[in-house]
């Protein structure tokens, strides 16, 4: 661990430290005691993630949260706790550093979750998030704002944009609702995989598509950036899971998912998710293994 991945769990405990202690004497004792010589001594993580949209947008996404995470853990275990961040390129490769354990938690979609399942049974979700107090969101099929497509099963004949051939809204959800409207891969013309949410909207918005899939967040955004497009239909999707690999100690879960169930009205982790955290159960996923099988005949 270099130093700047050290120092960023830190930092949120020091400031911790600062409100509570009751002197410079006190701090001074205690800075003490947590900065030996020798090293750093606690509770080392390594948070792993995909990036569904811009690798920047990601760590500036993430990063205050796990800040903030590795503070209150803190606080729970006794005992200082860092947090590094740890980006994958593709969700293949997010979902391999999870199942062996080359990171202790991550943020997933639910299709990860149920292909990381398969890999690792091990694997424990900490908390879902909430959506409005629930458990669903939504993605969309969007196209063009000038486009004449009224319905999805006007899109015969036409492109389609995919995101990552692993992702929930991107692929298996999209791919269902396309199926109970008529549509599979032998009526289209074109469709491909463009990986990232924001490369389908934008492909769509500069007429690369005529429609493509993505969730309903980014679509925001891409609108409030400027990219013509519209939505054509929606469907519901389950939040996305936090889950700790096999190897994390039950001490440091349980810690986590106390900071998570107990945040849902601290300003840093309603960046994260919006109304806080729920709790999981592996049941709750079982709407998006059945897309996933009925994908198979897309």
């Amino acid at each position: 661990m270099n130093v700047f991945e050290w120092t960023f769990g830190i930092i949120a405990l020091f400031r911790t430290r600062l409100r509570q202690a009751a002197s410079g004497a006190v701090l001074a004792a205690w800075l003490a005691a947590l900065l030996p010589a020798a090293g750093f001594a606690g509770t080392e993580l390594v948070f792993g993630t995909y990036a569904a949209d811009k690798p920047t947008a990601t760590v500036k996404q993430y990063q205050p949260f796990l800040s903030f995470l590795a503070g209150r853990m803190s606080e729970e275990l006794g005992e200082p706790v860092s947090i590094r961040l740890k980006i994958a390129k593709e969700y293949e490769e997010g979902i391999r550093q999870l199942a062996s354990g080359e990171v202790d938690f991550a943020r997933f979609g639910p299709a990860s979750y149920v292909h990381v399942m398969k890999e690792n049974p091990g694997i424990r979700i900490i908390a879902m998030e909430s959506k409005n107090g629930q458990k669903r969101f939504k993605g969309v099929i969007v196209v063009h704002a000038d486009s004449t497509v009224q319905s999805v099963a006007d899109l015969a004949g036409l492109s389609f944009a995919f995101g990552d051939e692993l992702s929930t809204i991107g692929r298996y959800l999209s791919q269902e609702y396309l199926l109970d409207s008529g549509i599979s891969s032998a009526d289209l013309m074109e469709f491909a995989y463009l990986g990232r949410h924001d490369l389908v909207g934008e492909a769509v918005g500069a007429g690369k598509y005529t429609a493509g899939a993505l969730k309903e967040s980014t679509y925001k955004k891409l609108v409030a950036k400027g990219v013509p497009i519209r939505v054509l239909a929606s469907f519901d999707n389950v939040t996305k899971p936090w889950l700790a690999s096999s190897e994390m100690p039950d001490d440091v879960l349980e810690a986590m998912r106390k900071v998570m169930l107990s945040s849902e009205n601290e300003e840093i982790v309603r960046r994260i998710s919006k109304n806080g955290f729920l709790l999981g159960d592996d049941q709750d996923y079982d709407i998006i293994r059945r897309a996933m099988e009925r994908s198979l005949a897309f």
